[in-house]
């Protein structure tokens, strides 16, 4: 009886061994169909996601939506808000270099920068202004108008010429953005509003390590030269040029380095949002240090921060109030810079 019990075990020792491995077997055919289905840089994804959504915000989350299309007046307000929807998304086609209304900027689109016509969650929207404004800003030194804040950005971030504030576009474009900010309460952002703000880093973000990862995730939209792709109708940006004489100006808000990490992370490469990400902050940060190394148009900033003390960590231009230098001041780190700030106060 004692040699039947041997053989049994021993028959349950080689059965289960064989179920062990044909169980192995199974697994592994089963991984190799799933990336056939799938793709294997979806499998990657689901093992190797840098974190789930940006500052713990998730979809669920109550962020600010923009008003419905259905709400805009069918009367002659209602045309303008229109209009001035039709010269953020597309405003090379009336202001670019071949514009139809006059040429004045560098054939970007606003939109290029506030994404979706300034609608969209985190992605520079415009859903405050109009609640915020007129307000003081350290730049300039007075009180802004939301004409003021528009003109900095076609003489910025378009490295354009300024609209007069009687004129028929600056007056669309300013009944749009109000539009947009329907319903929001005086004094207040919604959540949702602007950029997402990201932790800084304990070293100075680098641009080598940047362009590594701009060269992996980015050349594909913007191209290895930085000069973007030309929609079909050759007169603005499909994807805008990041560097070079077409792009952003040295006085744009995306030249500071804290604005143009955060936008990256939410909306970077493109079909990332702020629930759904493909970087880390790492390479967010870097990414942004990299493009923000390269040439671009310069603009004259020596009437902006007049109190110097006022400027931000990350403006990239002398002189400072706090002892560090520019390259501190534009790659970082800046937590020494926070501390220095505090105790001067």
């Amino acid at each position: 009886m004692n040699q039947h019990l041997k053989n049994d075990k021993s028959l349950l020792k080689l059965v289960g061994g064989h179920w062990y491995l044909l169980g192995l077997v199974v697994l592994l055919m089963l991984s190799v169909i799933a990336s056939m289905v799938i793709g294997s840089s979806q499998l990657v994804k689901w093992f190797d996601t840098p974190v789930a959504s940006c500052n713990g915000i998730k979809p669920a989350d109550n962020l600010w939506r923009a008003p419905s299309a259905a709400t805009i007046p069918t009367d002659v307000s209602g045309d303008e808000i229109r209009y001035g929807k039709e010269l953020i998304a597309h405003t090379a086609y009336y202001l670019g270099p071949r514009g139809k209304v006059m040429a004045i900027s560098n054939g970007m689109n606003c939109q290029n920068c506030h994404l979706d016509a300034g609608t969209k969650p985190f992605g520079n929207n415009y859903s405050a202004v109009a609640s915020t404004y007129p307000k003081f800003r350290a730049r300039s030194g007075t009180e802004e108008t939301i004409e003021k804040r528009v003109n900095d950005c076609i003489e910025r971030s378009l490295n354009g010429q300024a609209l007069a504030d009687s004129s028929r576009e600056m007056k669309a474009i300013v009944r749009y953005i109000k539009w947009l900010g329907t319903g929001v309460p005086k004094g207040e952002s919604p959540k949702g509003s602007g950029l997402v703000e990201l932790a800084y880093l304990d070293y100075p973000a680098d641009p080598a390590k940047g362009k590594l990862v701009y060269e992996a995730k980015c050349v594909s939209c913007h191209g290895k030269n930085g000069g973007g792709i030309k929609a079909p109708d050759s007169t603005s940006w499909t994807y805008p040029p990041l560097w070079g004489n077409d792009s952003y100006n040295t006085g744009a808000g995306l030249y500071r380095l804290s604005r143009f990490a955060g936008y990256i992370k939410a909306n970077m490469p493109l079909g990332s949002t702020y629930d759904e990400l493909q970087l880390s902050d790492e390479e967010a940060w870097n990414i942004a240090a990299y493009v923000n190394s390269l040439p671009r148009p310069e603009k004259d900033l020596s009437s902006d921060w007049p109190d110097i003390s006022k400027k931000p960590i990350d403006h990239p231009f002398g002189p400072f109030a706090d002892g560090f230098n520019e390259q501190q001041h534009k790659y970082g780190p800046f937590a020494p810079i926070v501390e220095t700030r505090k105790l001067k106060k």
